[in-house]
Formats: C-alpha cells, sequence, structure tokens
C-alpha cells in the first residue's frame, strides 16, 4: 500500500484529495460492504460519494453492461443508440417536466456545464445566481459558481455569479427566524438582489447541498424563490446529482420538497443513476433545450455501455422501492444518530432526510467548526470497519452519511454502533 501512495504522490496532482492518513485502497464490494488490500471489510456509508446507489456489484447491473459489452461499448452520438433513447424516456417521464428533453454527459459537473450553457444562450445572460456554500463541480464554469471557498480554487469565471442566502438553515444572519420567517428573509434578499443587478440568466440550487455538509433550506423555499424568479423570466436549474433517484426518502427528486410553484425547468443528474458507470446528464422543456444554434455531439455521454448500466439499475431501484426504503431505514438511523449526538457536546446538529444525513461537529461549548475532531472520527470509524465521508464550508464541519439505498435494518444499526464509538472516542 506505501508503495502506491508513493507511487500516487508521483504521478498525480498534488491537490487530488484522499482521505485518511493510510490511504485506502480498495480491491471489490458486495451489496453494502467494501474490502481493501489487505483483506480489510467495511461497511459503506459512503457509496464512492453517493454513487454507488443501489449496492455494489449489483448483479442486474452487472449482467447489463458484461452483455453489452460483448455487443458493443460505445459508437458516440452520431448514431442512432437504442439503450440511450430508452432510458432518456424513461427520465423524461420521471423528471415531471412538461415536452422533456434529456441530453447524457459522462459526469454530473458536466451536467452543471451544460445547464449553465443552456441557461445562459436561452436567456441571452452571462449573470448565474448561486446558492452560498453551494457546490456544482471540477470545470471551470462549475468552479466559477461554486459558493464553498474549500472548493474553489479560482476567482476567474465566464459568469457573473451572485449568491443568495438560504442554503443553509442554521447559520447566517436568519438562523435565528422561525421556518416561514426564514423563507420570507430570503426571499425578501433575492428581490434586493435583483434590483441591483442585470437580469440574471438563472438560479442553480442543490435542494440539499452536498459538498456543504447535507444542508438544506425549509421545505417551500425554492417553491417561494420561484414566484420572484417566473415575474423575471429566470429559470430555475435544481442540481440533482446527490439528490435525485430517491435518496432523500420522501421524494424521488429533491426539488419536489419545493414544488408548489411547478417543476424546475432544468434538472442536472448524476452519480447513483449509473451505480457507478461515468452517466451525467440535464433534462429540460425542448424550448430550453433545443435553444442552442450550433451543432453538437457528445463522444462518451450517453455510450451504450453506460446506457445499459443506467437501464438496470433504473429497474431494480424502481421495482424494489429503494426510495421506500430510504426513507424507512433512513429514518431510523437518523434517530439513533440523533439519540448518540444528544450525549456529545461537540455534535451541533444531525440533520438529513433519507439516506442523506449530516453530523455537524463543533468545538464544545463554542459554535466553532471543528474540522480536526471530523477527521479524527472518520479514522475511528474506518478503524472500526465503517467509511463515512466529510464535508462543510467556511464555518462548518460536518460527517456525511449516504449508504446505498438498500440499506438494511440490522446494517443501519451496526453503522450507527460503529459511529457512536468513534464519536465517543474522539471526545
Amino acid at each position: 500500500m506505501n508503495d502506491l501512495y508513493a507511487r500516487h504522490r508521483r504521478v498525480l496532482p498534488d491537490w487530488l484529495a484522499l482521505y485518511y492518513d493510510q490511504p485506502l485502497e480498495i480491491t471489490h464490494g458486495e451489496g453494502r460492504h467494501l474490502w481493501d488490500a489487505q483483506g480489510n471489510k467495511y461497511l459503506d456509508f459512503f457509496g464512492g460519494i453517493l454513487t454507488t446507489m443501489t449496492a455494489h456489484a449489483l448483479p442486474e447491473v452487472t449482467k447489463a453492461v458484461s452483455e453489452q459489452a460483448g455487443r458493443i461499448i460505445h459508437s458516440s452520438t452520431l448514431y442512432l443508440n437504442r439503450p440511450m433513447v430508452e432510458l432518456a424516456e424513461r427520465i423524461a417521464h420521471l423528471s415531471a417536466i412538461p415536452d422533456a428533453r434529456v441530453f447524457f454527459t459522462t459526469s454530473g459537473t458536466e451536467a452543471n456545464d451544460t445547464a449553465l450553457l443552456l441557461a445562459t444562450a436561452h436567456r441571452r445572460s452571462n449573470t448565474i445566481l448561486a446558492m452560498r456554500n453551494s457546490y456544482h463541480g471540477r470545470s471551470f464554469s462549475a468552479v466559477g459558481i461554486t459558493g464553498n471557498r474549500g472548493w474553489s480554487p479560482t476567482s476567474l469565471s465566464p459568469l457573473q455569479t451572485l449568491y443568495v442566502h438560504g442554503g443553509v438553515r442554521t447559520r447566517g444572519p436568519y438562523a435565528s427566524l422561525d421556518d416561514s420567517a426564514f423563507i420570507a428573509a430570503c426571499v425578501e434578499d433575492l428581490k434586493d438582489l435583483l434590483g441591483h443587478t442585470r437580469p440574471p440568466a438563472a438560479l442553480i440550487a442543490e435542494p440539499v447541498q452536498g459538498v456543504g455538509g447535507f444542508t438544506s433550506p425549509p421545505d417551500g423555499l425554492y417553491a417561494a424563490f420561484r414566484e420572484v424568479l417566473n415575474a423575471h423570466g429566470i429559470l430555475w436549474i435544481a442540481d440533482e446529482v446527490q439528490t435525485g433517484w430517491g435518496r432523500t426518502g420522501d421524494h424521488f427528486w429533491g426539488w419536489q420538497a419545493h414544488d408548489r410553484n411547478g417543476p424546475p425547468d432544468i434538472v442536472t443528474f448524476a452519480k447513483g443513476i449509473g451505480n457507478g458507470m461515468s452517466i451525467g446528464g440535464v433534462v429540460a422543456r425542448s424550448e430550453i433545450m433545443n435553444c442552442l444554434d450550433a451543432n453538437s455531439i457528445s463522444t462518451f455521454g450517453g455510450t451504450q455501455v453506460t446506457m445499459a448500466a443506467g437501464l438496470a439499475n433504473l429497474s431494480h431501484l424502481l421495482e424494489h422501492d429503494l426510495q421506500g426504503n430510504a426513507r424507512r431505514v433512513g429514518g431510523l438511523l437518523i434517530e439513533r444518530l440523533r439519540a448518540v449526538a444528544a450525549q456529545d457536546p461537540g455534535v451541533r446538529e444531525v440533520r438529513g432526510r433519507g439516506l442523506m444525513i449530516g453530523i455537524e461537529l463543533t468545538r464544545p461549548g463554542t459554535d466553532e467548526a471543528d474540522p480536526h475532531r471530523a477527521a479524527a472520527v472518520l479514522e475511528a470509524a474506518r478503524a472500526g470497519g465503517l467509511l463515512i465521508g466529510k464535508g462543510g464550508g467556511h464555518s462548518t464541519s460536518a460527517l456525511r452519511v449516504a449508504p446505498p439505498l438498500s440499506l438494511t435494518v440490522a446494517e443501519a444499526e451496526e453503522g450507527a454502533a460503529i459511529l457512536e464509538s468513534a464519536l465517543r472516542s474522539t471526545q
């Protein structure tokens, strides 16, 4: 392992983040479990950053990929592609967007990049509204709208970005307000902001902020924003890269907690739909998707083998009601973790919904983030046989818990017990 780490350091960028003091080489997985190169077994509560959505080595996906690879792996979008059309049909129907069109990419970053292209071209504006504490990817344009300093290596951007209040409920100038007053204050802030700028193209927002530490506004905030946006012709882009496909339990899409004024104009997706295969994409109304006045293709977006994986994975998700399982098992898990947190003065909040749970850590007796303890808990959890993630913005430090959606009650209890031990050992 040390040899592999040394080789990694010699040929890969210094800024390529690795977890753990002794980085982990994963060799194989099954169900909700992973094994490393030393044969250690782990319960996986992070799923390759919320990407192994259903299970490791899911037989239906493995079979679909193998069979498709035996026929043809790739041809580009210059040719008709049956698996791509079939998956696009299913996603268009599930999106609830009227007259929806779907464009496939290879990642969530590329999906968000495409959404920004569509919105700015359709609106003839390069001004974008984004949420504070947000993260939308690592491309030049996606970094330009990311409201999280830890993941924003440059201030240069092809876009003018204006940041809006509301993505973080329990911090910031409106945190002390109740939910309805919080929403009203954020709406007034948005109205005021729009009075000081040229007409923006779109608001892009994660219904639950992923890298930001699984933070979210009260239900209905983006519906209230939508009334203001509609009055100005501004588009709403829902970044569902982490929240889509039933992960939040209560809804299939995260935006459905804010659906009073209808679906978004554009939805981006990625991660879980491929269960580890490289699939991203954009869903938009046809008038928006078709607004580009130049030719375009995608060499690898929608390639046959990834589409076969997506179809098999989506079918498994729906047929086994994994959204319902995320709601049921996730509800039990979050209550178990809240009971643990009640005994830990360094846990400020346990938040989330479904199988998307954040545990915010602070220095006891203060409201200050404790990133050192977050790293220590990550290490202790690994030593106990559990893999989790971490995140947070400039004033937060959060553990991120996001297992595959097929998690069992017994596995949830096992993971919670390991995490409880890790928290106690680091107090």
